[in-house]
């Protein structure tokens, strides 16, 4: 099992969980961030005085697949439909999961997912 992490522009959210659900990935979580990396951030006025935003607003979403099938669909659905081409497209992140427990049935791993 592998969980991806991957870190989004906020208005391709939509797209990415529409590619998931073509790929037949069910369920992810999706949480509000704030990062910093090569988009440096931005200058923006407000009442007339100029304040530097460093962090820029992302969107992070966290899915765990159970194969390497289902881990080589969901990367490719992810990184097509994020993508812009322009600087700040995100990045993916992959780890391996060694345990899943569903804790209303208390199935495990496979079965859990």
């Amino acid at each position: 099992m592998k969980k991806i992490e991957a870190v989004i522009k906020p208005f391709k959210l939509d797209d990415v969980k529409e590619a998931l659900v073509s790929a037949e990935i069910e369920g992810m979580t999706v949480t509000e961030v704030k990062g910093y990396g090569r988009q440096q951030g931005h200058s923006e006025l407000y009442r007339g005085a100029e304040y530097i935003v460093d962090f820029l607003p992302k969107i992070k979403i966290e899915v765990v697949v159970s194969s390497e099938k289902y881990l080589e669909a969901a990367l490719n659905a992810i990184t097509t439909s994020a993508k812009t081409g322009k600087i700040g497209d995100g990045k993916i992140f992959v780890s391996p999961v060694e345990k899943v427990i569903r804790i209303r049935t208390g199935e495990e791993d496979h079965e859990a997912l």
